[in-house]
């Protein structure tokens, strides 16, 4: 079984965040953005939101309204000044492009991996620290359903996220059943895919699970830091290809 981490995995983000956020401020007259620092300004919401209300909310809250409340924070951390209709339709706006395949583009080589998966009798599936949109419109717009990801995990509706070991027992127990075997499935037999070190590959390994990085953005630096630390980084999926068959999982 493999299952993936998503942005940065699976797809990628279209353009910046500057350009999504600003531009749709910026249409409606919004004044005072410090548009030098609105990443640190995003960041220090997206945190404190985080904090807040963990995993998107869980059930306390849905996540449309977990992104109000961070977009809004954003903006205002960014020294924005708009009265309450005008930041509503911001928000509308930015949580409507993120939403779909606007902000997003699948890296080439996913499907031709899932697919070729697929014809090899590996379940593949999802786990990743996000809201169910992903699971919803994003990866189906994308052309990836569920056909190609058997099962999705994501943080929102686990009510945990990586690097929480838990989460990675509940992407073992909701893959297993999609295997032809009634057996319970063994961390060994699971390969995790991802871009983060600490909750993609150390977090897996801590509970026998194999796991794997890609370094999708040619960080040469980062990656040999990775291979230094002793993980298996590989420039996309296919060459995932090789290392499954060594690794047997």
């Amino acid at each position: 079984m493999v299952a993936f981490d998503v942005t940065g995995t699976i797809l990628s983000f279209r353009g910046t965040l500057e350009e999504h956020y600003l531009g749709a401020a910026t249409k409606l007259g919004v004044e005072n953005v410090d548009t030098f620092e609105f990443a640190d300004a995003f960041g220090k919401a997206y945190k404190e939101t985080s904090k807040l209300y963990p995993c998107f909310g869980g059930d306390e809250m849905s996540a449309k309204e977990w992104w109000r409340t961070c977009v809004l924070s954003s903006f205002r951390y960014a020294g924005a000044t708009m009265d309450n209709q005008t930041a509503e339709i911001v928000f509308q706006r930015i949580y409507s492009t993120f939403g779909s395949i606007s902000a997003y583009e699948i890296f080439p080589d996913a499907l031709p991996f899932l697919k070729w998966a697929r014809r090899n009798g590996l379940v593949c599936g999802v786990l990743s620290n996000a809201d169910e949109r992903y699971g919803d419109s994003i990866l189906p717009m994308l052309g990836v359903t569920h056909d190609e990801l058997q099962f999705q995990c994501f943080s929102k509706d686990l009510q945990m996220e990586k690097p929480d070991p838990r989460a990675f027992m509940a992407a073992i127990e909701t893959g297993g059943p999609f295997l032809a075997t009634s057996e319970p499935l063994d961390p060994s037999n699971v390969l995790h895919i991802g871009n983060d070190f600490q909750k993609d590959f150390e977090a897996a390994r801590q509970i026998g699970i194999h796991a794997a990085l890609l370094d999708r953005y040619k960080e040469t630096e980062l990656a040999n830091e990775w291979r230094r630390r002793g993980v298996p980084v590989f420039r996309d999926l296919l060459d995932v290809v090789e290392f499954l068959g060594r690794s047997q999982c």
